[in-house]
């Protein structure tokens, strides 16, 4: 296990692990989304080679609390750490796996449209959507297309009990 930096979209610089493939950190919640009651830190996790973070919000309660929500990203590797750019297209979906539900398609539109993206970029988004949904999502019962994981990676499971960083 390694000590690590992520440099989130909120603009801050948080503290995480690395454990293979996997780096965990502890991001502030934002004053303007934080939850009476709630925890004020969120635990997200980059899957490096996949392009992925993801988070179960602090924040999300009633039907979708506990409900992972999953980022598509590009990971820039610099000398001060690890630097996340949203690349626009999430998941939700729950614990139980049984389904879920792809976000924010029409912001990944509009950010090519408007030339904050390259056609590349969003080709490379929406191929490693598809390439998450095969390996984590789809059951044996939908047919095979190309190797599945269990969900989470056990590395996330691991990191997960981990006190905060």
């Amino acid at each position: 296990m390694k000590d690590v930096r992520v440099f989130h979209r909120s603009g801050q610089w948080c503290a995480g692990r690395q454990v293979g493939d996997v780096v965990a950190y502890d991001v502030q919640i934002l004053p303007q989304y934080q939850v009476a009651g709630r925890p004020t830190v969120d635990r997200s996790y980059l899957l490096l080679g996949e392009r992925v973070q993801l988070t179960k919000p602090a924040v999300f309660e009633g039907a979708v609390e506990g409900w992972w929500y999953v980022d598509l990203v590009e990971i820039d590797e610099t000398a001060d750490g690890l630097v996340v750019h949203d690349m626009y297209v999430d998941l939700l979906f729950p614990p139980a796996l049984n389904r879920y539900q792809v976000l924010d398609l029409e912001e990944l539109a509009e950010a090519l449209t408007a030339g904050k993206i390259t056609t590349a970029q969003c080709a490379d988004a929406l191929t490693a959507t598809q390439h998450f949904v095969h390996r984590y999502l789809r059951g044996p019962e939908e047919g095979p297309n190309g190797p599945s994981a269990p969900f989470p990676p056990p590395e996330v499971v691991a990191l997960e009990n981990l006190p905060a960083f």
